[in-house]
């Protein structure tokens, strides 16, 4: 059973940074990509950032590209989300999600969900 595990969210001020991370246990995600995505109150849960687990290819949503920087640990089966001069509009749940095979940005193309950590900027 894949059991996804999210840590690191919290209150911060705008201008801020936090290191979220994910870990993942019950399964090797070899020919997986890890996706962070994140949904604010009464909006859509939309993609983050993305990541391959075997080349380390990533993909960002324009939102948050040259902000956020996605890693991983492939030892630790960790994947992390620095995110860098945060503002208030980043405020929502953020959710690791594991895709098989091709990469897609999709929330709906995503086969295991952690449970979200809260993001909360304060301006």
């Amino acid at each position: 059973q894949v059991q996804l595990v999210e840590s690191g969210g919290g209150l911060v001020q705008a201008g801020g940074s936090l290191r979220l991370s994910c870990v993942g246990s019950g399964r090797t995600f070899s020919g997986h990509y890890m996706t962070w995505f994140r949904q604010a109150p009464g909006k859509e849960r939309e993609f983050v950032t993305a990541i391959n687990w075997n080349s380390g290819y990533k993909y960002y949503a324009d939102s948050v590209r040259g902000r956020f920087t996605i890693s991983r640990d492939n030892a630790k089966n960790t994947v992390y989300l620095q995110m860098n001069s945060l503002n208030p509009e980043d405020t929502a749940v953020y959710y690791c999600a594991v895709r098989r095979g091709a990469y897609s940005s999709s929330p709906d193309q995503s086969h295991y969900w952690g449970q979200g950590t809260q993001v909360t900027v304060s301006s």
